[in-house]
């Protein structure tokens, strides 16, 4: 293995990483607070309507643009990182 595939192979790790934790903040916002835990979440109100309902509607598009630009950001730093970048 020589060092430019190690890098390589170092490089998609830290992607792979990335999108995988990026996918369970997702998974945990939307279908978590959304449906799953929406029961408990009844009882807080956020804009005249309740929190579990907020996440289902509003809350999961607001985490998930936050998301893009999150993954931007930090996949700018690991390409930097790796010198793959533009």
């Amino acid at each position: 293995m020589t060092q430019e595939s190690g890098t390589g192979a170092a490089y998609w790790r830290a992607n792979l990483r990335l999108v995988v934790f990026c996918l369970i903040v997702w998974a945990v916002v939307s279908f978590g607070f959304g449906i799953v835990l929406r029961p408990m979440l009844s009882g807080i109100a956020v804009g005249g309507t309740d929190l579990g309902f907020w996440f289902a509607q509003q809350g999961s598009i607001l985490v998930f643009l936050v998301l893009i630009f999150f993954y931007a950001a930090v996949m700018n730093m690991i390409d930097r990182k790796y010198d793959v970048d533009e």
